[in-house]
């Protein structure tokens, strides 16, 4: 009996929830799985009522789940970076969600900005330190709101952190078993002090794994190259900085947000499974939001729980719906509305 938590949060949130938990029902009836879901009313609406963001007593709950399946955080009343940094990055912290998962997959049927390039060009999986670097929040001002202002913002990077986010790319280089090549992505030639201790506790690793391709480049090369020649990665792994501005970047190269997804994991412990595309206020109950990432964010959940067939069984429904059923991943332009895709999706699984 799986216990998963669910933040269906704000915005469009609980509406691409509401069709992921349609798809779970499907095929945990057709795969014989057994699960409860708990609701959990963390956002924007629940801090404008009561100025609470996450209470501790939900923190020792979430602590009890196998998973948390998260809607969107965002609200467009409230100043930005409260509900991000008091509901998101805290339980990043709190809950040791030390890595952040990012597959980057080009659906068939899927339209892709790159030009000349096929769903099996754009296959590969970003893994990105989640908990230190620049989003710890060290730094600080002197002398604020004066012309003699400085802001002061620190990156915190340990060989602790580095290594267990490198040795979970290894593995998972090793375990996906494509290519086997795992590319650091760094900036050593500027970055001298933090990048130097990456690249010296990658290479110490590597050691460990002489079945996996050892390869770094620099991320403005990164960049480049996701947008010229994807295909030449496997698993990419770099810091929180360069992993939250590449995964972005590789987002649409693989049909935009609306497709995809991520997972905020601790291999052990309770990890937490969301979309990219944020809240989307302006789309709120108008039925007409792509649910197919909040979906995706619910296959990599079966795959984390173990539930490998049933998650199989997720990503042909996703590739049948976006290639035969779909006419666009834009809102509004899908064909469909945001209950009828997860309609589709839930009846496909059913008659599998």
């Amino acid at each position: 009996m799986y216990k998963i938590a669910v933040i269906p949060g704000d915005g469009t949130g609980p509406e691409v929830v509401t069709e992921g938990l349609k798809v779970l029902g499907s095929v945990a009836k057709k795969k014989d799985i057994k699960y409860e879901v708990v609701n959990y009313d963390l956002g924007g609406e629940r801090y404008k009522k009561t100025g609470e963001l996450v209470p501790e007593s939900v923190l020792q709950d979430l602590r009890t789940c196998s998973a948390i399946y998260l809607g969107a955080i965002g609200h467009p009343d409230v100043k930005p970076g409260i509900l991000e940094k008091g509901i998101l990055l805290k339980m990043r912290f709190d809950l040791d969600l030390y890595i952040n998962l990012r597959p980057v997959k080009l659906f068939p049927g899927v339209e892709t900005p790159i030009k000349d390039k096929e769903p099996g060009d754009i296959d590969y999986v970003v893994v990105r330190e989640n908990t230190e670097g620049l989003y710890t929040g060290s730094g600080g001002f002197l002398k604020k709101g004066t012309p003699d202002e400085v802001a002061i913002q620190e990156s915190i990077n340990t060989r602790k952190g580095i290594e267990r986010c490198i040795r979970y790319a290894f593995d998972f280089c090793r375990k996906r078993n494509k290519d086997n090549k795992l590319t650091l992505c760094g900036k050593t030639n500027v970055l001298t002090y933090a990048f130097d201790l990456w690249q010296r506790t990658y290479d110490d690793v590597a050691k460990e794994y002489p079945d996996i391709t050892p390869d770094y480049a620099h991320v403005d090369a990164i960049c480049m190259w996701m947008v010229k020649n994807p295909e030449w990665f496997d698993v990419i792994v770099t810091d929180n900085m360069f992993g939250d501005i590449i995964t972005d970047l590789a987002a649409m190269t693989q049909g935009g947000v609306g497709v995809a997804a991520g997972g905020n994991i601790n291999p052990s412990g309770v990890s937490m499974f969301e979309p990219m595309g944020g809240s989307a206020p302006k789309y709120t109950g108008k039925n007409v939001i792509n649910p197919i990432a909040s979906v995706s964010a619910l296959q990599m959940m079966l795959f984390f729980l173990g539930e490998d067939e049933a998650a199989l069984l997720v990503e042909s429904a996703i590739k049948k719906v976006i290639s035969q059923d779909m006419k666009s991943m834009a809102a509004g332009q899908m064909g469909h509305s945001t209950s009828e895709v997860g309609d589709l999706l839930a009846d496909f699984i059913a008659k599998s």
